[in-house]
C-alpha cells in the first residue's frame, strides 16, 4: 500500500463514507476532505467533519500506519498541531497532539471496496513498459488535452529554470544568456556542457567587438575549448593558434579547464569543429539576434534567422588537416527545430514572464508548426494508439514518460487517475 493511493482514495472519495466511524467507534461525517496543496505539512488544509455531534476544522494527515506520524516526527512540528484527524489504511499506534489530546483516527480498511483496491493494483502492476498502456487510448480526449497542457508547462518550466538563474546571475543580460545556451544545444548532448562552458568563460562584449571577423570568432571559439593546442600543418590552423593566442591576451582570458570535446560516433556533421564554426558564423552574421529572436512570429522566421553556413575553409574540412569534398554546411531545419524547443521557446517563455505577459498560446502554437521528434518514446506511444502530430505533442509525451511513467506517479497523473475513476 501507497500513500499516494490513500490521498487519491481521500482526496476523490473512493470509500464508504455512508457509516464512517473512527477507530474508537464515533459517528464520523466528512463535510469536506480538505485542499491538497502538495506542500509541506499536513496533506489536507481546511478540511470539516463532523465527529459525533461536535463539528470541527481543520487539517487531515494520511499514513499507511499511525506509527508513521512519529516515523515522520510529526510530534515536534507545530505544523500539525491542527490536525483534526488521522487518517491511515491501518492504525497501529495512538496518536497525541503537542498539548497531549489525542487525535481521532480513520482506518480507511475498512470502507474501501475490493473493486477499489483491484482497479488500483491493475494499474500499477507490472507491464512492458508503461503501466496503462492497455488502457491509454480510451482515455477521453478533453481529459487528454487539459493533461498535456498541463505537462507541456512543466516541462517549459523545468527548460527555463537554468535560463532564469543564470539571468540572475549576471543582472539580466538577455543577449549574453541566449548566446550561452545556444552554444549549449549547439553542441547537442555530447558536447553541450563544454561548449556551455565555452561561451561562458569568453565575455559577450568580446563577441560583439571581434564579430566583424569571422576568423576571430572561430579562434575564440576553437582555442578556448582546445583545439589549437596541437602542432598542425594546416595553414588556416595556423592563422587561427596566432589570432588566439593574440585575442586570449588582448581581453585577459584566464585559462581555465573545460572537458574535451567529443567526436567519437558523431556524424561529420555534428563534429564540434563544424557546430563551433556554424555557431561563429550566426554571430558574425547577425546582429541584435536576441530582439530579433523576440520579434519573430512564426518558425520561418527562425528559419531565416538560422540560415548560416560555415566559412570557407570548413566548407572543405570537418577537421583540421583533413581535406573533404565541399559542402556548406547548412544548418538544417531540423536542428534549428531543436534550437527552436530548447533555447528559443523556454527564453521568450522566460522574457515574457519578466515583462508581465502572457505568451503561452504562441509558444504552443510555434511548437504545433514543427515537425514531431523522432525517437523510440514517440514511436512506443504511437504503438498504443497515441499518435504525436507535432513537436508539442512529442515534448508532451516526453515529459509524461519520463517525469510520469518512468518514476511510477501514475496518481499524480490524470491520466492514471481517470482511469482509477473508472
Amino acid at each position: 500500500m501507497q500513500e499516494d493511493f490513500l490521498h487519491h482514495i481521500w482526496q476523490y472519495r473512493k470509500f464508504a463514507s455512508d457509516s464512517l466511524q473512527t477507530f474508537k467507534g464515533e459517528k464520523l461525517q466528512i463535510l469536506h476532505t480538505g485542499h491538497y496543496l502538495k506542500q509541506a505539512g499536513p496533506d489536507f488544509f481546511n478540511a470539516q467533519i463532523y465527529i459525533g455531534n461536535q463539528k470541527w476544522a481543520g487539517n487531515i494527515e494520511i499514513h499507511v500506519k499511525s506509527s508513521d506520524w512519529y516515523l515522520h516526527h510529526h510530534e515536534s512540528d507545530s505544523a500539525y498541531d491542527a490536525v483534526i484527524l488521522h487518517v491511515v489504511w491501518e492504525h497501529d499506534t495512538n496518536v497525541f497532539r503537542a498539548d497531549n489530546t489525542e487525535i481521532p483516527v480513520l482506518e480507511l480498511k475498512k470502507y474501501v471496496s475490493v473493486e477499489v483496491l483491484e482497479n488500483y493494483f491493475s494499474l500499477s502492476s507490472a507491464k512492458s513498459w508503461i503501466y496503462c498502456e492497455k488502457d491509454l487510448a480510451s482515455i477521453d480526449g478533453f481529459v487528454f488535452k487539459k493533461w498535456k497542457e498541463r505537462l507541456f508547462f512543466e516541462r517549459l518550466e523545468r527548460k527555463a529554470l537554468p535560463m532564469q538563474q543564470y539571468l540572475l546571475r549576471n543582472k539580466y543580460d538577455w543577449e549574453e544568456t541566449l548566446f550561452c545556451f545556444l552554444a549549449k544545444n549547439f553542441g547537442l548532448n555530447s558536447n553541450g556542457d563544454s561548449f556551455f562552458a565555452v561561451a561562458n568563460s569568453i565575455p559577450f562584449s568580446v563577441i560583439r567587438k571581434e564579430k566583424a571577423e569571422v576568423e576571430n570568432i572561430e579562434a575564440l571559439f576553437l582555442g578556448r575549448v582546445g583545439l589549437l593546442e596541437e602542432g598542425k600543418q594546416d595553414v588556416y590552423y595556423a592563422d587561427l593558434k596566432k589570432r588566439w593566442h593574440y585575442l586570449s591576451d588582448k581581453y585577459r582570458l584566464e585559462k581555465i579547464y573545460i572537458a574535451p570535446v567529443q567526436f567519437f560516433k558523431l556524424r561529420p556533421d555534428n563534429f564540434p569543429t563544424i557546430r563551433l564554426a556554424q555557431l561563429a558564423q550566426l554571430y558574425h552574421q547577425q546582429d541584435n539576434l536576441f530582439s530579433r529572436i523576440m520579434a519573430s512570429e512564426s518558425v520561418s522566421a527562425f528559419y531565416d534567422i538560422f540560415n548560416v553556413k560555415v566559412s570557407d575553409y570548413w566548407q572543405t574540412h570537418y577537421q583540421f588537416d583533413k581535406e573533404s569534398p565541399k559542402k556548406r554546411k547548412l544548418l538544417t531545419s531540423s536542428f534549428v527545430d531543436l534550437l527552436i524547443m530548447n533555447t528559443i521557446i523556454p527564453l521568450r517563455f522566460s522574457y515574457a514572464q519578466s515583462q508581465g505577459k502572457e505568451i503561452a498560446e504562441d509558444l504552443i502554437g510555434f511548437l504545433e508548426e514543427i515537425a514531431a521528434e523522432k525517437n523510440v518514446i514517440i514511436d512506443r506511444f504511437s504503438g498504443f494508439g497515441i499518435q504525436a502530430e507535432n513537436a508539442f505533442d512529442s515534448q508532451v509525451l516526453l515529459q509524461l514518460k519520463n517525469e510520469y511513467c518512468n518514476l511510477k506517479k501514475c496518481l499524480q497523473c490524470e491520466i492514471g487517475i481517470e482511469l482509477l475513476k473508472k
